[in-house]
């Protein structure tokens, strides 16, 4: 007869995957920020409906 795993193995497991998971988001996230960023303004438009 199997026994069932642990709920205790489940949750640490699980931790695991969720501290692995976020150390490679955190990995991709960290990774875009040595890419150039352009930033623009844009000419506030003029409404042309209230002008008389």
């Amino acid at each position: 007869m199997k026994r069932k795993p642990d709920l205790l193995w489940i949750l640490v497991i699980l931790f695991g995957l969720g501290v692995v998971t976020t150390g490679y988001a955190q990995g991709l996230w960290s990774g875009k920020k040595d890419l150039p960023v352009e930033i623009v303004q844009q000419q506030p438009q003029q409404s042309t409906l209230f002008k008389r």
